[in-house]
């Protein structure tokens, strides 16, 4: 008595969603369109396709399921918002100018502390980490909660579509909008190595930058992730910084958002014996440690 609920950008994704969960064939099945998906006005507010389908010879046990990663992606991937890995041109300028202005921040720091620093003593067993004002969330304690912003019915919306249980809490200024997320899906929202999280966090800033003069940064964190996994950037810079300076050579790490790339960046600013600097555009822009 196997039944399958799915959703899908239009509703031959939905059905070869409920098909491969169910492992059976298009001809093995009984399709029932729930709803059908819709374009949306420019891309916001697009609706998406749900079906039910039920195994021909024991129909009549219908299940609700939450949606897998592999249904996520196909859902995010399929959306109007997400159709093209490339980032508007205007959204990939503000990125830019964002690192710019903070490796120029890093700079300014670097000079201020270069008297007291002695450049000719070993780093091999000194950590180097974050100072406040560089951390990913400092601004955000500066944020007040908001009721109603646009961004928390986008997400709430998004939520519904995957059949999750989330909850949202905004906090929001003039150049930042915060959203927390809680509830017991949050790691269905988070994803492997927080792919997911970073997909809905760029169709967020879409849905808040549309109609906006001025660009807006939007962070979302769940289980602080964030938090986490600046850390886990901090480790990851000091060990390669580690590396290069034993082997001589350079290292290229993985692509990372602009916001990753800044605690590398500013992890290792006052490195005697390495630099680092970005290569490449989003989404593939990639952070180079090597030898000053």
């Amino acid at each position: 008595m196997r039944s399958s609920e799915k959703w899908g950008v239009d509703v031959e994704t939905a059905v070869g969603l409920a098909l491969k969960d169910l492992k059976l064939e298009r001809d093995e099945v009984e399709v029932e369109i729930l709803e059908e998906s819709s374009s949306g006005f420019l891309g916001i507010g697009s609706k998406l396709a749900r079906v039910r389908v039920t195994a021909k010879e024991d129909k009549g046990n219908n299940v609700k399921e939450k949606a897998t990663f592999d249904d996520i992606d196909a859902i995010l991937a399929g959306l109007p918002e997400n159709s093209s890995s490339k980032l508007p041109d205007e959204v990939r300028a503000e990125y830019d100018k964002y690192e710019a202005e903070e490796r120029e921040d890093a700079r300014a720091r670097e000079k201020a502390h270069a008297k007291s620093r002695k450049n000719s003593k070993s780093s091999k067993n000194k950590k180097y980490d974050l100072s406040v004002e560089d951390s990913m969330l400092y601004e955000v304690k500066k944020l007040d909660p908001v009721q109603g912003h646009p961004v928390e019915a986008f997400l709430r919306d998004i939520a519904d579509k995957m059949g999750i249980d989330l909850d949202f809490s905004v906090k929001a200024g003039e150049e930042l909008v915060f959203v927390e997320i809680t509830g017991k899906d949050t790691g269905t929202i988070i994803g492997k190595r927080g792919a997911t999280l970073d997909a809905v966090q760029c169709l967020a800033s879409y849905v808040v930058n549309k109609e906006n003069g001025k660009y807006t940064r939007v962070i979302l964190d769940a289980e602080n992730y964030r938090s986490k996994r600046e850390k886990t950037l901090v480790n990851l810079a000091n060990r390669l910084a580690g590396k290069v300076e034993r082997t001589r050579h350079s290292v290229t790490l993985e692509p990372m958002n602009p916001y990753e790339r800044k605690v590398i960046h500013c992890t290792l600013q006052n490195h005697p014996k390495v630099k680092t600097r970005s290569e490449g555009k989003d989404p593939y822009r990639k952070v180079i440690i090597e030898l000053k």
